[in-house]
């Protein structure tokens, strides 16, 4: 780990405890998850959520970390275009230090400003964020058909039309215990009534989406090997997200050859002695950096030139059931 690397304990990684079977350290710390439960339980009691004027797609999910709720948000809005819509998303622009509400303009904001995520979201379609999301709702509302939320499935003070939870299927939902003892934000019984269907993000390896009585949509992330490397090119590859291994798996779905890897907390913004760690490194053992579009736009500069990006985008199955099923239905009903 490069020597500049303090985690603090709100960019700390995922801790590997929370995806094993639960030992000593989830059951210490289960009682302060179901203290962290009944907070959230008493919040969203007393809250009085926000109405929009315009349908509101929440893209939630219910553990810590990368379930794909941002590639999944992209797809999404990708096909309401295509359907004559004019999708605008809402973020809390989580590692940004503007507090909003503003609207994303990628001529002006950095991810320092408004936070990775936020910048990816408005290449697609405009973006309001703001830490209060209720308020970017209110901002956004005037320009949208229709919203789409980037993570608000546990916030109480926004009403949103549907749902969508999406899972990581190879991940799953962990050792099942809450924040601290495991990766869960909510349980999945105290989600389930919020819960308009499931985007799984491939195989549903533990079954996570079994006898929930909710509509399972399937998805995949497909990885396409940037323009300026070939296959087999051998590579140092990075990424702070919320599962870097994600990263790794996709490079080798591309082609590329991972000889060294380098984790980061999710969000982390690069130091001039992390770059020049990396740089070294790759340069010492010929290798070619490579990241996400995520980690690329928290990247200074200076070093762009020096990294490739891995573009990773979600396809669903059936983009035609998620249009029949769930967009039209939605639509419709705010029509009439």
């Amino acid at each position: 780990m490069p020597a500049s690397y303090q985690p603090t304990l709100a960019d700390m990684k995922t801790p590997s405890f929370w995806y094993r079977k639960k030992g000593m350290r989830a059951r210490v710390l289960s009682p302060i998850g179901q203290l962290y439960r009944a907070a959230g339980l008493v919040r969203r009691a007393n809250a009085t959520p926000y109405k929009a004027s315009v349908p509101v797609i929440c893209i939630g999910n219910i553990v810590a970390g990368g379930a794909g709720k941002t590639p999944t948000a992209l797809a999404l809005a990708k096909l309401l275009i295509k359907e004559g819509q004019h999708p605008v998303f809402v973020s809390r622009g989580y590692g940004g230090n503007e507090k909003g509400p503003l609207r994303v303009d990628e001529a002006k904001h950095s991810a320092r400003d408004v936070g990775d995520e936020a910048l990816l979201l408005s290449r697609a379609a405009p973006c309001w964020i703001a830490r209060s999301r209720a308020e970017a709702i209110r901002e956004a509302e005037k320009e949208a058909s229709i919203i789409i939320l980037d993570d608000g499935l546990q916030n109480p003070k926004v009403a949103a039309d549907m749902n969508l939870l999406v899972i990581d299927g190879g991940a799953g939902l962990g050792n099942q215990c809450l924040i601290p003892a495991g990766p869960l934000r909510e349980t999945m019984d105290d989600a389930l009534s919020r819960i308009t269907a499931i985007i799984m993000i491939g195989e549903d390896r533990f079954r996570c989406a079994q006898d929930l009585g909710k509509p399972v949509l399937q998805a995949a992330l497909k990885p396409t090997l940037p323009s300026n490397l070939v296959a087999n090119t051998k590579v140092l590859a990075f990424a702070g997200i919320g599962r870097p291994q994600k990263l790794y798996d996709s490079c080798r779905q591309a082609g590329l050859t991972i000889l060294d890897t380098q984790d980061f907390p999710d969000h982390y913004m690069f130091s001039a002695d992390d770059l020049a760690d990396l740089k070294a490194r790759a340069d010492d053992q010929g290798l070619q950096l490579v990241t996400t579009s995520k980690d690329f736009v928290r990247l200074p500069s200076d070093f762009l030139a020096f990294v490739a990006v891995l573009d990773i985008t979600l396809v669903f199955e059936s983009p035609e059931t998620i249009k029949e099923r769930l967009l039209n239905p939605l639509l419709d009903q705010k029509q009439t």
